[in-house]
C-alpha cells in the first residue's frame, strides 16, 4: 500500500459535532487548496459523506451483550465498568502482556476519520470516529514472522452485561482478520466519536472499524488481540457459517441467504428513510481490492 497519513491529535483536538459540522461546509474548497489532510485517497474525510447526528449513532446499533434490540445497547450499556481498562495482547508477538488503555493512548496519534458503515442487515450510515490505526498498536507489540492473523476478544461480564446471560451466541464475542487487513491503514481502533470518548453502547473504551467489512466484524470492548498462524474462528460465523463467513467483505454481488445485499437502507430519514445501492467493499474498492486479488468473493465470503 502506497498511502499512510499521520497527525499528532489527541483526543482534545478532534472537533466536536456543532463545530465539525459548520466546518463541513468549508470542506469542499478546502481540499484543493490542500488544507485538509485527512481528506486523502484513503477516504478518512471523504468528500460527499456527511455523517450521522450524535443520536443516529448512538441509539440505533447492534451490541448483543446489551440486547438484541436496537436501543438495547443505549439503554443498558451504561452499567458497564471501563475504568480501569486494559488489553491482553499476546500470540506471535514480541512484547505479550496487559496493556493498559491510558499507556496505550499515551503511544498512539489520535486521527478523525469519517467512514460509511454497513451493517450486514442491509442499512447503512456515516460515522466520524476518532482512533489510531491498528497497525501501530500491533507494532508497538512486535509482530513475529511466523503471524499471518490477528484475533479479537470482547469483554465477558454478564453481570453488567445482561446480553450476556443469554445464549443468543457462544460468549465471549470473537472475531479475526488477516495480518494484511489488520495491518491496512484504513483499519482503525476506535476511541471517540465527533471528539468525544466512545460511548459503553458503541463498544468503549476500544473497539476495532473496519469500514469495507460488514459491520459485525468491527468487535467491540475489546479485552484481548493474538497473534496467531492459523485462521482464529468468529461469533458469527461460529453461530451459523452458511450465513456468516470469516471475510465478511461488502458486496452487492453476494446476498445473504434470506435478503438482498445490493441495496441498503440509510438510517436517518425517519419514516422515510430512503435506499440507495451498495458499493463494493462499501465504497473502499479502490484502497483495499487488492487484498483479495484472485479470491473467488462467493466462496470467500
Amino acid at each position: 500500500m502506497a498511502f499512510r497519513w499521520k497527525n499528532t491529535l489527541t483526543e482534545n483536538d478532534v472537533t466536536p459535532e456543532a463545530l465539525y459540522l459548520s466546518r463541513r461546509q468549508l470542506m469542499g474548497g478546502a481540499a484543493g487548496l490542500g488544507l485538509a489532510t485527512l481528506a486523502g485517497r484513503a477516504g478518512a474525510m471523504e468528500a460527499g459523506l456527511e455523517p450521522n447526528d450524535w443520536d443516529d449513532i448512538t441509539s440505533y446499533n447492534n451490541f448483543y451483550e446489551f440486547g438484541t434490540g436496537k436501543s438495547d445497547p443505549a439503554n443498558n450499556a451504561h452499567a458497564l465498568t471501563i475504568d480501569p481498562w486494559s488489553v491482553r495482547i499476546d500470540g506471535l508477538v514480541d512484547k505479550p502482556g496487559d496493556y493498559a488503555f491510558e499507556d496505550i493512548m499515551k503511544a498512539m496519534s489520535v486521527e478523525e476519520r469519517i467512514y460509511r458503515f454497513r451493517c450486514v442487515e442491509a442499512w447503512s450510515m456515516v460515522v466520524p470516529w476518532n482512533g489510531f490505526e491498528l497497525a501501530d498498536l500491533l507494532t508497538m507489540a512486535g509482530i513475529q514472522s511466523g503471524a499471518k492473523y490477528v484475533a479479537f476478544e470482547t469483554l465477558y461480564r454478564p453481570e453488567e452485561m445482561v446480553g450476556q446471560k443469554y445464549a443468543v451466541l457462544d460468549w465471549p464475542y470473537v472475531e479475526g482478520l488477516r495480518l494484511d487487513e489488520a495491518m491496512h491503514p484504513l483499519t482503525l481502533m476506535a476511541t471517540g466519536i465527533y471528539g468525544r470518548d466512545i460511548p459503553k453502547q458503541n463498544g468503549a473504551p476500544l473497539r476495532l472499524v473496519v469500514p469495507w467489512k460488514y459491520g459485525f466484524k468491527s468487535i467491540k470492548s475489546i479485552v484481548r488481540i493474538t497473534l496467531t498462524d492459523k485462521e482464529p474462528p468468529t461469533s458469527w460465523n461460529i453461530a451459523n457459517g452458511r450465513e456468516y463467513g470469516f471475510y465478511s467483505n461488502v458486496n452487492p454481488k453476494v446476498d445473504h441467504p434470506r435478503w438482498s445485499q445490493a441495496s441498503e437502507r440509510v438510517i436517518g430519514g425517519g419514516l422515510f428513510a430512503r435506499k440507495q445501492p451498495t458499493l463494493m467493499f462499501n465504497g473502499y474498492e479502490e484502497e483495499v481490492a487488492s487484498l483479495y486479488a484472485g479470491m473467488d468473493l462467493g466462496t470467500f465470503f
